[in-house]
């Protein structure tokens, strides 16, 4: 198995855990908080599909599918275009209200785009700097394991405010 099949992998398992962690909540479930300062499944969810078509985009060379594909608009949030999430507080967490169909339809489009941005690399292409602002610079597989290792950490979080839930 070569780097590239990995990292499909990967992502493929963060669109098989994003489905179970949103299906049949409704709404309001997807937009619950434990607490004012605990982030909900939707914005969990929401995050992290923004952070994986910011970052793929980026590298690929593409426009995200935030606004290619008018995601942006069908979600309707308050935020700036460009925004993903990093660094928001709890009142943007708040504005984060959207239904199962819709994060996991915007989900399904980034991991669409990822999957065929994958196939087009080779093993030499993962070691391409992508990013010199850094020290060590980051290279295309360290930049690929950065949105894998992100995904993974807010979809488990998401599944895990989904049994939370799900016991009240």
């Amino acid at each position: 198995m070569h780097s590239v099949d990995l990292l499909t992998d990967a992502f493929d398992r963060i669109r098989d855990a994003v489905h179970p962690a949103v299906q049949g909540l409704t709404v309001d479930q997807l937009a619950a908080r434990l607490d004012g300062e605990a982030n909900s499944i939707a914005w969990l969810v929401w995050h992290l599909t923004r952070i994986q078509d910011d970052h793929i985009a980026g590298v690929a060379g593409t426009e995200q599918a935030w606004t290619a594909e008018s995601w942006a608009d069908r979600f309707g949030l308050p935020f700036d275009v460009a925004e993903t999430g990093y660094g928001q507080g709890p009142d943007e967490v708040a504005e984060v209200r959207a239904d199962g169909s819709l994060l996991t339809g915007y989900h399904d489009a980034v991991h669409a785009r990822t999957a065929a941005f994958l196939a087009t690399l080779d093993e030499a292409e993962l070691t391409q700097v992508v990013d010199d602002s850094w020290d060590p610079p980051v290279t295309m597989a360290v930049r690929l394991v950065s949105v894998v290792a992100d995904d993974l950490q807010h979809v488990g979080q998401a599944a895990y405010v989904r049994g939370l839930i799900s016991r009240l």
